[in-house]
């Protein structure tokens, strides 16, 4: 489990240096990660779910990274995890408090992609097409490699372009 606080203490008496630089550092440190976000999202908007509900939420996850996942985010604080002793064994996940809060947090950043989701498939699809175009034509214009007009060069030298 993380320290509390943001020093470590590692019970030597030496003075330890923080585990995390800034609020975001440790905030990405338990959100991090391509699924973790979706877990999330799925425990919110399912309240609480059982592993194989979970895996139907979350499309393209393997079960042995959902299980690495929910683990950590567990060992976070981030989600509950409630085992039922019965045949079959039952197993349910719900997002702690602590998890709540932090979706709350995830919230605005999810209307962000949301509201920019169309500009950013564009600018990524126009930068794959770059790439392709850049290796199959690399003498477009006339152009050849570290030839070009002053104001396709940086200036972070110092010189004037």
């Amino acid at each position: 489990m993380p320290k509390s606080g943001a020093e470590g203490d590692s019970g030597s008496g030496k003075e330890s240096k923080p585990l995390y630089v800034c609020g975001l550092d440790a905030a990405v440190d338990v959100v991090g990660g391509k699924w973790k976000p979706m877990i999330l999202w799925a425990l919110y908007a399912g309240a609480t779910l059982r592993f194989g509900e979970l895996r139907r939420n979350i499309t393209g996850i393997s079960e042995k990274v959902l299980i690495q996942q929910l683990r950590e985010l567990e060992s976070d604080g981030i989600v509950h995890r409630e085992v039922y002793r019965e045949v079959p064994p039952k197993v349910e996940y719900s997002l702690t408090p602590l998890g709540q809060s932090l979706n709350e947090a995830l919230i605005p950043l999810g209307v962000w992609g949301d509201d920019h989701m169309q500009q950013l498939v564009a600018n990524r699809e126009c930068r794959q097409d770059g790439k392709r175009d850049g290796k199959q034509d690399g003498k477009r214009d006339g152009k050849q490699g570290g030839q070009g007009d002053a104001s396709s060069k940086g200036t972070d030298d110092g010189k004037a372009a």
